[in-house]
């Protein structure tokens, strides 16, 4: 599958986020768990809480709450690339969603594991603080939705030609979404309490660059494709607090970038993160369709019995480094 082909890691972000994601490979992935626990352990007392509502049938803290769904996903996209990793895949791109670039930089050793974690509770602190709100997907493009946009309603995502998430505070999105359902636009609320990439978060992060400054960021090592630059990010923006203090904030632009990363070259899309949101979206990019490139998911597209994730995962590691292959233990 990977013959004349580089690896390229998709990361998804908020949205992605659901009931015992991944949580089969817990114990049974010694790659997988170690960097779960890593996770965890430099959450510290919030980590045994994080870890519990995680493997909780009924978690006491609902996983659509920025307290659950950004540290977890961070996790589990962190987590499933070290796997991949320890595969001996060397991807030459990362291509991470909202929460995802994150976990991306931190693969391509950007910031360390425990910057990162410190990076992101300081932003839950404060988007804890932020208005309520959410994201609403809206089968229609950019040009399409903007005579409805308006009350702090905006483009939060473009993720793909007919797929357009917009951001805002409620009440103001639930009537944005009233109209375009009465427009005849098929829509849906993206799993968040949160309104994320919304200007009406940008007083509540304000005070992140201070802390982001103070971290040692260094280039990364493996070429960081962002989702708002839509461009490899330069190593001065790699290291730029500004950037990374935006990323609430700033609209992600996931098929532009998309585009411009499969423009370099055919890839092997690897999914590493829960669902199958990003490998839906990459099946329709034409360098896809054509079959010059390929998406291998690590997971299964639905939620399921914890086998599921298993099966899942040896089927992708077989596509992606062959039958019999030993992956490594440990880190």
């Amino acid at each position: 599958m990977a013959a004349g082909r580089s690896t390229v890691l998709l990361l998804p972000g908020q949205g992605s986020q659901h009931l015992g994601m991944a949580a089969g490979l817990f114990g049974a992935e010694p790659v997988f768990t170690a960097a779960m626990e890593e996770v965890f352990t430099a959450l510290g007392t919030e980590g045994d809480r994080l870890r519990g509502d995680w493997l909780a049938e009924r978690p006491a803290v609902e996983l659509d709450h920025v307290t659950r769904s950004q540290p977890l996903l961070f996790a589990v996209d962190h987590a499933l690339g070290r796997l991949v990793l320890s595969w001996g895949v060397r991807p030459r791109a990362v291509l991470g969603h909202s929460i995802g670039e994150l976990a991306g930089a931190v693969l391509a050793g950007v910031f360390t594991l425990s910057d990162a974690v410190a990076l992101m509770r300081d932003r839950i602190r404060l988007l804890g603080d932020g208005p309520p709100g959410g994201m609403l997907a809206v089968a229609a493009s950019p040009r399409e939705v903007e005579p409805f946009l308006g009350g702090d309603v905006v483009i939060g995502a473009y993720n793909a030609p007919r797929q357009t998430v917009l951001a805002g505070p409620d009440p103001a999105l639930e009537k944005t979404g009233e109209e375009l359902l009465a427009a005849d636009f098929t829509c849906r609320r993206v799993p968040s309490l949160s309104p994320f990439h919304s200007p009406v978060l940008a007083p509540a992060v304000a005070g992140s660059t201070e802390l982001i400054a103070a971290l040692p960021v260094r280039p990364p090592r493996i070429t960081l494709h962002s989702c708002y630059t839509t461009l490899p990010l330069r190593p001065e923006e790699a290291v730029d607090p500004g950037y990374w203090a935006a990323q609430p904030v700033a609209p992600v632009r996931f098929w532009p970038a998309l585009d411009a990363l499969l423009a370099d070259g055919d890839a092997v899309l690897v999914e590493t993160g829960p669902g199958q949101g990003l490998s839906q979206l990459a099946r329709r990019h034409p360098a896809v369709r054509s079959g010059r490139s390929v998406v291998v998911p690590l997971l299964p597209a639905r939620p399921g019995p914890p086998e599921r994730d298993r099966v899942s995962v040896a089927a992708a590691r077989e596509a992606l480094v062959g039958p019999g292959a030993a992956p490594e233990s440990g880190r």
